[in-house]
């Protein structure tokens, strides 16, 4: 069973910046494109930015497009979000995703397309 952690969230100013890792644990010799989501209280679940397998091709939503920044190093099984100028409306609970057996050119934007979710980390943005 593959596993997601994330961490580096916490507390910021706003046009501060933080950076979130997720590792992957468990059943990890295939490939997966990687997502990550976030939801506020009482808000749906947002999309924020998907990377493929091969890292190549990235998505970004409009709200965080310039300022986030998705990565990933396969050979740790760890994505990135840098999130750079960040606002109060960033303050969400971030949670990535694992769509598993994936094309390594495909990302995917949907909540419904990813098979494995970590616990996610708070992020706070002060303002």
């Amino acid at each position: 069973q593959v596993q997601l952690v994330e961490s580096g969230g916490g507390l910021v100013q706003a046009g501060g910046s933080l950076r979130l890792s997720c590792t992957a644990s468990g059943r990890t010799f295939s490939r997966y494109a990687m997502g990550w989501f976030r939801q506020a209280p009482g808000k749906e679940r947002d999309f924020v930015a998907a990377i493929s397998w091969s890292g190549g091709n990235t998505y970004y939503a409009d709200s965080v497009k310039g300022r986030f920044t998705i990565s990933r190093d396969n050979a740790k099984n760890t994505v990135y979000l840098q999130m750079n100028s960040l606002k109060p409306e960033d303050t969400a609970v971030y949670a990535c995703a694992a769509r598993l057996n994936s094309n390594s050119l495909r990302y995917y934007t949907g909540v419904r397309e990813y098979d494995v979710w970590g616990q996610g980390t708070q992020v706070t943005v002060s303002s």
